[in-house]
Order: C-alpha cells, then sequence, then structure tokens
C-alpha cells in the first residue's frame, strides 16, 4: 500500500521479473484497513508519520498477517537525530524499536527489534545514518 501509483507499479514489475507476486494498493495510510489475517508478509518502510497515526498504522498492518506471516519495518530511528546522518530531522515522525513493537498486534513474536547503522555516502565520504528494524511473526495455528 502507498500513495504513489508511479511507485507500486515499479514494485510490482520488479516482482514479477523476480517470479514473485505482490498485492499493490493505491491508498492513503492513515485511512486504509487491510484484510485481516490474509499476507504472508507486510513492509512498513521509512514510514514518516507522526507517533498518534504511527500506532494506528502499526496496529492495522500486524493484524493483516496471516498465521505464520512476517512482519518487517525498517525506519529512520530518532537515535540519527544526534548520532547518524541525514533522514528527517523532525522527532515527531521518527520511530524507535520499542515504539514500533508497542504499536503491534500482541499475540506476534518479535524476533529483531533494535536500531542499526547504515552506510550511506557523503560529499565528506561514507558515514552511518541509523535505522530502526523490527521483524515480528505470528505464530502458526496448530
Amino acid at each position: 500500500m502507498d500513495f504513489s501509483r508511479v511507485g507500486l507499479d515499479r514494485a510490482t514489475e520488479m516482482a514479477r521479473q523476480a517470479g514473485a507476486a505482490i498485492t499493490a494498493v493505491v491508498a492513503d495510510l492513515a485511512t486504509y484497513q487491510p484484510d485481516a489475517d490474509a499476507y504472508d508478509l507486510v513492509l512498513a518502510l521509512y514510514v514518516q508519520v507522526p507517533a498518534a497515526v504511527l500506532a494506528t498504522v502499526l496496529g492495522r498492518a500486524s493484524g493483516a498477517l496471516a498465521p505464520g506471516g512476517t512482519f518487517l519495518l525498517i525506519g529512520h530511528d530518532l537515535a540519527n537525530l544526534d548520532g547518524g546522518v541525514g533522514g528527517p530531522q523532525d522527532p515527531a515522525i521518527l520511530q524507535t524499536a520499542e515504539q514500533v513493537t508497542a504499536g503491534l498486534d500482541e499475540g506476534l513474536v518479535i524476533e529483531r527489534a533494535e536500531p542499526v547503522e547504515r552506510v550511506v555516502s557523503t560529499p565528506d565520504g561514507p558515514r552511518a545514518a541509523i535505522d530502526v528494524i523490527v521483524r515480528a511473526r505470528r505464530p502458526a495455528t496448530a
């Protein structure tokens, strides 16, 4: 789900070339309601919204996971403001692992939740940006 048809068309084509299929939906992130228990993989990549909207989005996104499904979020970590390079400079739209995991469905198993460094090229040479990564899994039903 994204607001950009162009971006989703590109992602769909990349998936097709890789022999995979994705479900691409153009919608408003703040109001989109995915089907519950419907997806094997839900990605949330660099979602930059205020905390109240993020909590709603995370709850809906994690609720869309089918049994055995994986949720993966990669975003700009709040620590990047003081310790990293680039990214948004508004702390209201940055995340922490704790904030993300608190917004997920209670039934998920958190497999990884931490800040990670990503090397970026700058005019002064390579520098580290600090991202947050959260991977969680909905247990398979018996």
